[in-house]
């Protein structure tokens, strides 16, 4: 009996601590989002209640969308994001079906070699990114931003991917191929499906970086045409510093997005986690 109470008081303390983690962490979004709603003065005068009738007003987000194009902005993040997601689970999940897989001559020298990547910050690489981006006619493209996050994200995709499917049976892949399934076959319809969680997880480390970044897009995209969200959202708080309906409006549009695309990936997670406890 005392042992069953002693494993509900841990899991008691453990989830009131990530309770009250969560609440801290939430707050200032929620600080923001509700001001965004509010008229100037009730912003100073009670920043902390949610908008009423009298204070309800929407004067920041018609500032934003009159004089910013952030549903350009929003496409182009999107785009962004989602294309580099796809590379980097597509090529870090083949890159390490192949470490995991194969054994050759300096296998481990080349996992250390990715490794390496995150440890060492892609940013110090601007310039010579930026070089090979002229020459290459790439400046002020969504392309430029796709290709180095891609090569950002690569290096964690392939060290979780590879430890996550170093652990799936030989004895099914073996017998894929036994009933003559080709090395793609077994990589997509075997191994892929029992690795989801893992997908999910480097999918959610990779895409709030590239959603919130505004080094690369001010250096290699910032023209009006292939801004990102992120960097839009700075230059109109740069104009608009002392329009506080403005700020606080143009950074939930910038906030909420990531939060609800974080949400569906976290569901993602969930659902790979208790599917590849059942099987």
């Amino acid at each position: 009996m005392s042992r069953a109470t002693n494993s509900f008081s841990r899991s008691a303390a453990a989830h009131a601590i990530l309770i009250a983690y969560t609440i801290i962490a939430l707050f200032p979004v929620f600080i923001i989002v509700i001001n965004s709603f509010k008229a100037r003065n009730a912003i100073f005068n009670a920043p902390m209640t949610p908008p009423t009738a009298e204070t309800f007003d929407l004067v920041g987000y018609r500032t934003v969308l009159a004089q910013g194009d952030f549903l350009q902005y929003f496409q182009n993040s999107f785009i962004v994001t989602v294309s580099s997601l796809f590379f980097v689970l597509l090529f870090g999940a083949m890159a390490a079906f192949a470490l995991s897989e194969y054994r050759f001559r300096g296998n481990k020298l080349m996992g250390l070699y990715l490794a390496l990547g995150i440890m060492i910050p892609i940013r110090l690489g601007t310039v010579a990114i930026l070089q090979l981006m002229v020459a290459s006619g790439l400046v002020n493209t969504l392309t430029a931003l796709v290709l180095v996050y891609t090569a950002q994200g690569l290096p964690l995709a392939i060290f979780i991917l590879a430890e996550f499917m170093s652990t799936v049976s030989d004895d099914l892949k073996n017998a894929g191929r036994i009933d003559g399934l080709s090395e793609y076959t077994i990589f997509f319809r075997l191994v892929l499906p029992l690795v989801r969680p893992a997908m999910a997880t480097v999918a959610v480390f990779t895409m709030i970086p590239i959603w919130n970044d505004l080094w690369f897009p001010l250096i290699l995209a910032p023209s009006e045409a292939t801004k990102t969200i992120t960097l839009g959202a700075q230059m109109f708080i740069g104009q608009y510093v002392t329009n506080w309906n403005a700020v606080l409006a143009a950074l939930s549009l910038a906030i909420l997005p990531v939060l609800v695309l974080y949400l569906i990936f976290s569901r993602q997670l969930i659902r790979g986690i208790t599917s590849g406890a059942v099987k």
